[in-house]
């Protein structure tokens, strides 16, 4: 990883900041910078100048958020957030996309964003695609990481599908190699996650039975954290490796 990296990140909710992945570029002497769509007035038009100059990106972050890629009439900088993707990625430039970010990579290139049969909160084992393409992310065979989504996205059209379950087939894709999408959160962390569980409106429109408890999830071992930040930090290098 080359040093002084320019890092970006798109924050769409307040309380899902950067994650595991600030302590590990910061390791590496990166640049971090962000743009807050949630603190933008929702009355106010977003022009797409504002967003960061393409080539002043090294590697682009989407976090995750609580609402859908599809609500753009409550929610009009999304149509400006994709506008400004596409151009990112056709420029061949480094990408990872978290849940919400995963989501908002394929819906920019065209992937139908819907609701899921079932809704994924808490601790959930994921396995890699058979015969995935050897020049593919690795991953390993089986890996545990934290869900939270109710929707999901289908594969962009030219991705490689990675990762899936039996709750949620469609886990992780790669566009190339220097993009990756993940439906999960693997940045998440202990203090992550209680700003998360914080929110009780929003674990509240939450049942099912792939739904845990908070009281559950507040139990969560460190290891199970370790698992997905490792996942996220080997992804992070795979995109600039490419780049």
């Amino acid at each position: 990883m080359k040093s002084h990296l320019k890092v970006h990140y798109f924050q769409h909710i307040a309380g899902e900041g950067f994650g595991s992945c600030y302590d590990f570029l910061k390791a590496h002497q990166a640049k971090i910078t962000a743009t807050e769509f949630f603190a933008l007035p929702v009355d106010l038009p977003l022009e797409i100048e504002a967003l960061p100059r393409i080539e002043d990106v090294d590697l682009l972050i989407i976090m995750g958020g609580t609402m859908s890629v599809n609500d753009e009439a409550n929610f009009p900088w999304l149509k400006i957030e994709k506008r400004w993707l596409r151009r990112y990625l056709a420029a061949g430039k480094p990408a990872i996309g978290l849940c919400l970010g995963g989501q908002m990579i394929a819906n920019a290139l065209g992937a139908a964003v819907s609701r899921n049969t079932f809704q994924e909160l808490g601790w959930t084992t994921v396995h890699r695609v058979p015969q995935v393409p050897p020049h593919c992310f690795p991953l390993p065979e089986y890996f545990k990481v934290m869900q939270w989504h109710s929707e999901t996205f289908e594969i962009p059209k030219g991705a490689i599908h990675l990762a899936e379950n039996s709750v949620c087939r469609n886990q992780m894709y790669q566009i190339g190699n220097n993009v990756l999408g993940f439906q999960f959160h693997p940045e998440m962390t202990p203090e992550t996650l209680e700003l998360f569980l914080e929110d009780d409106e929003q674990v509240s429109i939450f049942e099912g039975e792939y739904v845990q408890s908070p009281v559950v999830l507040k139990k969560s071992k460190k290891i199970n954290f370790n698992e997905g930040n490792q996942l996220l930090n080997q992804a992070i290098e795979y995109v600039l490796n490419a780049s």
